[in-house]
């Protein structure tokens, strides 16, 4: 496969790396509308690849796309490059609006096209060994899921400078709500959002709380919830740390994953006789981006049309586009 990338920071560096490890893959070429910002990536990187700044000849020499640019302009590469026929992997958030995620698993289902989100915690040994867990019954039905992902960041950078798209919960909410809707189900009943704004007016700080039960018309509103079944919370900063574990409650015990739980290495099921522990260890190599692009790269060989991701991305893309209208307000 000739892969080419779009994009030239810190992400993308660390996939170049990361994809000297995965079988079956070429870097061939990189975009950037700046040229020299290309061929400086690639000759930091000692790559054997072609700069262009012009999509439609980076375009010709490529079958895929692993899209690594700025958060806003995820979804309009995402949507030249399937028009141009190739198959596509995006950073996370791939989109913020419902419509616009689905509109694009769409056109790739339609075109016959792979589209996936980059979200290698998925992809990782690990958090398939919890699904593998949770699936056995061992703990019974999950009834809370907490995800926390925090990094102190200096107040500069795309963080905190993008004001649209920027902020602590566009950066690392897709992590913590892949468990909350992979465990608890994408068809919540309300969603909450609580923010500690950063100086630059996005979040520096951010709790956003699901309740999974009844809708109520009462006197709460559309968006009131009475018996509330499961809840999850997703928590993630820039301006304050916290601990970045995975905790995962359910009706016979709960499986705890340490900081940080998106490089998932290792984790405990525990029951209430506090001396029973099952303890796993789990393989987690470099940056653990070769597990999402050695997954890229075998439904691309193996034409697999139909994306598993599709509900789980929409619904993400659901809250993204609730959270940033609540930010305005």
């Amino acid at each position: 496969m000739r892969l080419g990338i779009i994009g030239t920071g810190r992400i993308a560096k660390r996939a170049v790396k990361e994809l000297s490890f995965v079988d079956g893959i070429d870097v061939t070429a990189v975009l950037n509308p700046n040229l020299d910002h290309a061929e400086k990536f690639i000759e930091d990187n000692g790559m054997k690849a072609k700069a262009f700044s012009d999509i439609s000849e980076f375009a010709d020499a490529i079958d895929a796309v692993y899209v690594a640019s700025p958060h806003g302009s995820h979804a309009s590469y995402v949507r030249q490059m399937l028009g141009y026929g190739k198959h596509v992997i995006c950073e996370k958030p791939m989109c913020f609006s419902e419509a616009e995620s689905k509109e694009l698993f769409d056109m790739a289902f339609d075109k016959k096209h792979v589209l996936m989100e980059a979200v290698k915690t998925e992809f990782c040994p690990g958090f398939k060994k919890i699904c593998e867990v949770l699936e056995s019954g061992v703990i019974g039905e999950v009834i809370d899921v907490e995800a926390a992902f925090t990094r102190l960041s200096e107040p500069y950078g795309r963080e905190f400078d993008d004001t649209e798209f920027g902020g602590s919960f566009t950066e690392f909410g897709t992590y913590c709500l892949l468990p909350v809707m992979r465990f608890l189900g994408t068809d919540y009943s309300d969603v909450r959002f609580m923010s500690i704004p950063a100086e630059s007016g996005v979040d520096g700080y951010s709790k956003v709380a699901f309740a999974y039960g009844d809708k109520s018309s009462g006197v709460g509103g559309a968006d009131a919830v009475s018996a509330i079944r499961k809840t999850g919370t997703a928590k993630t900063g820039l301006t304050a740390k916290s601990e970045g574990q995975l905790l995962i409650s359910a009706a016979k015990g709960y499986i705890l994953v340490p900081s940080p739980w998106w490089l998932t290495k290792r984790f405990e099921v525990r029951y209430e006789d506090p001396s029973k522990i099952d303890s796993y260890e789990c393989e987690f190599l470099g940056d653990g981006l070769r597990y999402e692009f050695t997954e890229f790269e075998r439904r691309v060989s193996g034409g697999e049309v139909a994306n598993s991701q599709r509900d789980e991305a929409v619904a993400r893309a659901r809250v993204f586009e609730k959270f940033l209208k609540s930010r305005k307000h």
